[in-house]
C-alpha cells in the first residue's frame, strides 16, 4: 500500500490514482469510463450512484473501489423492511451506567456501499438525506459527525423492475452523478468466463492508498484552477435547465457546485491543473441528468422521461456558447 500525509506534486498524484485506476480495472472488464467515473467522483469528495440492470458488475464496481483504498468501509443491502435506524445506528440504554449509549450504524464508514438502495422504503431512504449532504447523523437529538473522507456509492436497479421505488427528487439531487455499466463487449465477457472460473479478482485486490493518501489527493483536487470563464459556462448551463420548455425541473445550485467540483477532479487525473469546458461537457449528463424532470411532451410517444433528458442535456450543450480562451 502507498500512503504519504505531505502536499502532493503533480506526479505523485498521477502516480497514486493511477494504482487506484489499475486495481479497478482488473475487477472491471472493458469499462474504463465507469472506473474514472467512479474515482472522479470520490476525489471530488461527492457521492456516486450507479444504475443498471442486475448482473452488469454495479456491485462489483462499488467493492473494487472500496477495496482498492485502505479506509474503513461498510456495506449496507437494502430490503423493503430495514429502517432508519439500521442506518444511522440507535442509542441503546445501558443498565450499568443508566444512561443511554449511541451505537453507531453502518453508515460511520469512510466508503460506505449502498446496494440496491431503490428496493428500501422512502422513509429509510431519508435517512441518508442528512449523512450525505451535511456528513453528521442526528439521533435523538444529538449530533454525531461521520468520517472524513466520506462518500457513498449506491446501485440501484432501474425502477420499472419489479420491488423498487423511486428515489426521491432531495436524495438524488444529493448525488454528484449517476452512471449506467452497461454491458460488456464480447471480448470483454469471454475474458471474465477465463479469469473467473475459480476465484474473483476482487480477492486479489490489495489497497494501495490510504486515508492520509487520500485525502491529500483530495486537497490536490482543490486546488486545480477553474476560470472565472469556465465557471460562467458552468452556471450558464445550468440556469439553461431551469428555462428550457422540454424541462419541468432544471438543475439546482447543489448541481452547479457538485458539477465544478468534478471538473476539478476530471482535469487532475488528465494530467493538467487547470479545468477546460471539455470537463464541464463531458460531465454534463452523469451529473445533471438524473436530477432533471422532463416535461410529458418529451417523455411522450413510448420513451420514458429519463432516456430523453440526455438527449436534451446534448442539445443545451451544444446551444451554449463556450467561452474563448478559457483555462489557465
Amino acid at each position: 500500500m502507498t500512503d504519504t500525509t505531505t502536499t502532493l506534486s503533480a506526479e505523485e498524484f498521477y502516480r497514486l490514482s493511477g494504482l487506484v485506476l489499475n486495481a479497478m480495472q482488473r475487477v472491471i472488464d472493458g469499462k474504463p469510463e465507469a472506473v474514472a467515473m467512479a474515482l472522479t467522483v470520490l476525489l471530488a469528495e461527492g457521492h456516486l450512484l450507479i444504475e443498471d440492470v442486475p448482473g452488469v458488475g454495479k456491485t462489483q464496481l462499488a467493492r473494487a473501489l472500496a477495496k482498492s483504498l485502505d479506509c474503513s468501509v461498510s456495506r449496507i443491502q437494502f430490503t423493503p423492511d430495514l429502517l432508519p435506524a439500521d442506518i444511522t445506528g440507535v442509542s441503546i440504554y445501558d443498565q450499568t451506567t443508566r444512561e443511554f449509549e449511541f451505537k453507531p450504524g453502518p453508515i460511520f464508514a469512510n466508503v460506505v456501499v449502498g446496494d440496491e438502495i431503490n428496493r428500501a422504503s422512502p422513509k429509510t431512504q431519508s435517512a441518508l438525506l442528512e449523512c450525505m449532504e451535511e456528513h453528521q447523523v442526528t439521533v435523538d437529538g444529538a449530533t454525531y459527525r461521520l468520517a472524513s473522507p466520506f462518500t457513498v456509492i449506491a446501485t440501484q436497479n432501474p425502477i420499472e423492475m419489479e420491488g423498487t421505488y423511486t428515489l426521491p427528487e432531495a436524495q438524488r439531487d444529493r448525488f454528484m452523478a449517476r452512471i449506467s455499466m452497461g454491458y460488456p463487449d464480447a471480448a470483454s465477457e469471454v475474458a471474465m468466463l477465463r479469469d473467473r472460473e475459480q476465484r474473483s479478482p476482487l480477492d486479489d485486490i490489495e489497497p494501495v492508498v490510504g486515508v492520509d493518501g487520500l485525502q491529500a489527493m483530495i486537497a490536490y483536487v482543490h486546488g486545480v484552477f477553474v476560470s472565472p470563464a469556465v465557471e460562467q459556462y458552468a452556471v450558464d448551463l445550468v440556469q439553461a435547465t431551469r428555462r428550457d420548455p422540454d424541462l419541468r425541473l432544471g438543475a439546482s445550485p447543489r448541481a452547479t457546485l457538485q458539477l465544478a467540483r468534478a471538473a476539478r477532479a476530471r482535469a487532475a487525473l488528465d494530467g493538467r491543473d487547470f479545468v477546460l469546458p471539455d470537463d464541464v461537457d463531458a460531465l454534463a449528463v452523469p451529473v445533471l441528468a438524473h436530477r432533471l424532470i422532463a416535461t410529458g411532451r418529451v417523455a411522450s410517444g413510448g420513451a420514458s422521461s429519463r432516456a430523453s433528458v440526455p438527449d436534451v442535456l446534448a442539445r443545451i450543450v451544444a446551444a451554449t456558447p463556450v467561452p474563448l480562451g478559457a483555462g489557465r
